[in-house]
């Protein structure tokens, strides 16, 4: 008999179409709307991004389908079958939808991972309080990965990404050794130092562990994509280090933004439309690195971690 392991995929969301912005940007706001200025700067952005909302809603679905298939063919139990289901924060399915999915399917035990590297009680953190409040009701044992930032899969797969663009700009006439890499990910509240949170020190590791992979020494790190509110968040930003580097006479430089795994709004936007403009203001060449996104080492990843967590069920029966 095989029994049946729930695998919940958790990631941001996004809306499935430009109609679905308000909502989303509703629930992110926790219920409050946005006035019609915000309402229209982030549709503007969505609309910048060639293709609008479409493929970023499409790539969520893509690494969902493609960690399912993974599993399949990795999965060296014969006594267990991976069943994933996807689970949204900010859009359907929710995370709560998810869970509710695995109930009336039958499944009793269930990993839960999140489509980020890095964990922050402030990030990681939400979605598996939400998933494992939701699991508790129905009677779902859930385990969760909360972080694989080190992995060496994931090391190596970044790490080969910064060594094609330095190749890149090496074939261009640069010397590779003169061009700054800049690692980045999503910026949170200052006050998570305080609480001893690991975010900005798993980043850190992540970083120093793809420069020494690689034999770069000449780079730092810079975050993104800050929220809009009054308290204050983690810096610099990255367009503001760029700024800086051009100070410093910096022609060019690699944006490499290990924090995310996917071509979204942060990074096709922030990174690929805003700070490009700034780069291409100050005389400067940013080139970026790919995303992860459905990158078949990627998948084996998340297969990996998340069968050495359903792993530990069996440990502790032993």
């Amino acid at each position: 008999m095989t029994t049946q392991i729930g695998v919940l995929v958790m990631s941001y969301g996004t809306p499935d179409s430009l109609e679905g912005v308000e909502a989303y940007y509703t629930h992110i706001r926790r219920g409050n709307p946005p006035s019609e200025e915000q309402l229209r700067e982030l549709k503007d952005r969505y609309e910048a991004i060639v293709g609008g909302v479409f493929p970023l809603r499409e790539n969520t679905d893509r690494q969902v389908a493609a960690l399912q298939e993974t599993l399949d063919r990795e999965n060296q139990d014969p006594a267990v079958r991976y069943v994933c289901y996807q689970g949204l924060k900010h859009a359907h399915p929710f995370i709560e939808d998810g869970v509710d999915k695995m109930a009336k399917d039958g499944i009793k035990r269930a990993v839960g991972i999140v489509l980020a590297p890095h964990y922050s009680s402030m990030s990681v953190g939400g979605y598996i309080k939400r998933a494992r409040e939701r699991a508790q009701e129905h009677g779902i044992e859930m385990a969760f990965v909360e972080s694989y930032h080190l992995h060496p899969l994931l090391i190596d797969t970044l790490s080969r990404r910064v060594s094609q663009r330095l190749d890149e700009y090496e074939e261009a006439g640069a010397k590779r050794e003169e061009v700054k890499v800049l690692f980045s990910a999503h910026s949170l509240p200052e006050r998570i130092l305080a609480m001893g949170d690991p975010y900005r020190d798993q980043l850190l590791a992540t970083s120093q562990a793809i420069a020494e992979r690689t034999g770069v020494t000449n780079w730092e790190f810079t975050w993104q994509s800050a929220g809009r509110t009054s308290e204050p968040w983690l810096g610099p930003d990255i367009l503001d280090t760029l700024h800086r580097l051009s100070t410093e006479q910096v022609e060019d430089v690699l944006s490499a933004p290990v924090g995310f795994v996917s071509d979204h709004l942060e990074v096709l936007y922030d990174l690929d439309i805003e700070a490009q403009a700034v780069a291409r203001e100050l005389d400067m060449r940013l080139m970026r690195i790919e995303s992860l996104n459905s990158d078949p080492a990627y998948m084996s990843v998340l297969s990996d971690v998340v069968r050495s967590k359903a792993g530990e069920w069996k440990a502790d029966q032993k």
